[in-house]
């Protein structure tokens, strides 16, 4: 069986950019309603953006410390929508919806993920990102090392990527997916379209390493 990590694409703004990402073949593709983030956009922004979606491509949703109205008014408007919390949501918070979702943890030394692995055993992967200050993606990359073994919950790996990086990350971790955003950016909020091609092309360069490994 040939492996294959998912790749989903962040702080989409502009649909020229939700196009391009899908043609370089994201799998998903995040919109960010987090107030404070420059990559923001309102819940009709993001709804309108994930319009142009084909089958098969996964609209995120972003959030921050979110109201459970908030969060049910998100899961209302985008139905097919994955939730990505980013704050200090319980697991209670995060299942308000009723909904998949993917739980950021921000690594650092000290970070118990096998602890965070059980409390948000709900969750449907565990995001990784660097630690830095106030919320949301910093564009850092953490220390891979501290990704203990035996995580049972898939992992998605964020932080510091790009086309550069990725197949490093890919091969150190073996995550289920990779997540970019500033990594393919030409400014914040707005992509690159042959960084995103670059990245998707290293991520399947990762993949056919890894299948010669196991063969």
């Amino acid at each position: 069986m040939s492996l294959r990590t998912r790749v989903k694409i962040c702080g989409l703004t502009r649909e020229a950019d939700v196009a391009a990402a899908v043609e370089a073949g994201a799998d998903a593709v995040g919109f960010v309603l987090y107030a404070k983030s420059p990559r923001r956009v309102t819940l009709e922004r993001a709804v309108a953006l994930a319009a142009g979606l084909p089958p098969f491509v996964s609209p995120v949703l972003l959030l921050v410390n979110a109201a459970p109205s908030e969060v049910r008014a998100a899961t209302a408007a985008l139905p097919q929508a994955l939730l990505q919390f980013h704050g200090d949501e319980t697991p209670a918070d995060c299942e308000v919806a009723r909904r998949p979702y993917l739980r950021a943890v921000r690594m650092a030394p000290g970070v118990d993920l096998l602890d965070w692995a059980r409390r948000f055993e709900s969750a449907a992967a565990l995001l990784l990102d660097a630690h830095v200050e106030g919320y949301g993606g910093g564009g850092k990359r953490f220390d891979w090392s501290l990704i203990p073994p035996g995580v049972r919950s898939p992992l998605v790996l964020s932080g510091g990527l790009s086309p550069a990086s990725v197949i490093d990350g890919v091969l150190a971790v073996r995550p289920y997916a990779v997540d970019v955003s500033s990594g393919v950016e030409a400014s914040k909020g707005i992509k690159d379209a042959a960084l995103m091609r670059r990245f998707c092309e290293a991520v399947r360069e990762a993949d056919a390493r890894l299948a010669d490994l196991a063969t």
